[in-house]
């Protein structure tokens, strides 16, 4: 459990980077509406490829790996609830995240984020 707790808080620089390039680099250079799902995409890769280096699944079973998603995405959900909150965001603010339609892919970064295990066990079959 301690390795699964430890991969996913990997993550955690490696997202607020991503935050910083689209909110330093991208957005400047190509706007609001396509800098999010740029760094949303590139967010879901440097996910699995850290999951995907440090996470030794091969021997998991689908439902352990199931549940290390399910966890990956509470924790996920909880950190930016937070982290937000502490930047003084609203909670209207941080529920209009999860609103596809703006072109941020929170949303499906959160789900993907909960499937990354469970798409690592299949490609180490």
């Amino acid at each position: 459990m301690l390795r699964i707790l430890l991969v996913w808080l990997s993550i955690i620089p490696f997202a607020i980077l991503n935050g910083g390039l689209r909110q330093e680099i991208l957005i400047p250079l190509l706007g609001e509406k396509t800098a999010q799902p740029i760094s949303g995409i590139l967010l879901c890769g440097i996910i699995f490829i850290i999951a995907y280096l440090f996470l030794k699944v091969k021997y998991y079973s689908y439902k352990k790996c199931y549940f290390i998603g399910l966890i990956w995405m509470i924790l996920t959900i909880g950190f930016e609830t937070v982290f937000c909150l502490l930047q003084g965001d609203t909670l209207q603010k941080i529920i209009n995240n999860y609103d596809i339609t703006t072109g941020n892919l929170w949303i499906i970064i959160v789900i993907f984020t909960g499937f990354v295990p469970v798409l690592i066990r299949k490609r180490n079959e």
